[in-house]
């Protein structure tokens, strides 16, 4: 059985309350039992975290390797500051998805700069809650193709 990782990042746990004019209705509790759904009938193992202090983050990702075959994680604010983040997903080899609710490269300047992105495999933004299906979707294609 294939095993992920999910990481909300900093006040993900107010969605549906916070901006849904950016951030859309749909409630953290709403999107992960709809990725729990997807994953049971895929057999795939999920586990999820949410977190808005960076150094939990970091421990989570420091602690993935060789228990997870991939993260999808959404950093939100710590996008674009977090050094750190960056540096614990190259240094743990696990592959990881950056998700995003909204599209961050038409907002505002400072959210189009994305400094987790370039040790991601892939980036999926601007679909709200579904940027989240679409990047299990992907992992799961990605994970079944190593195996070929």
């Amino acid at each position: 059985m294939k095993r992920i990782l999910v990481i909300h990042g900093p006040n993900l746990d107010l969605l549906g309350k916070r901006e849904p004019q950016v951030y859309g209705k749909t409630s953290l509790a709403e999107i992960n039992r709809s990725l729990k759904q997807t994953a049971k009938k895929s057999k795939i193992s999920l586990t999820i975290a949410q977190s808005n202090h960076e150094g939990e983050i970091v421990d989570l990702i420091g602690g993935a390797r060789g228990k997870f075959d991939m993260i999808i994680i959404n950093p939100a604010a710590y996008t674009h500051t977090s050094i750190a983040i960056r540096d614990a997903i190259a240094a743990s080899a696990v592959k990881t998805i950056e998700v995003h609710l909204s599209n961050i490269h038409a907002r505002e300047e400072f959210r189009q700069t994305s400094l987790i992105a370039p040790v991601c495999i892939g980036q999926i933004s601007g679909f709200g809650a579904r940027s989240y299906s679409l990047a299990l979707f992907a992992a799961e294609a990605l994970l079944k193709n190593r195996n070929k």
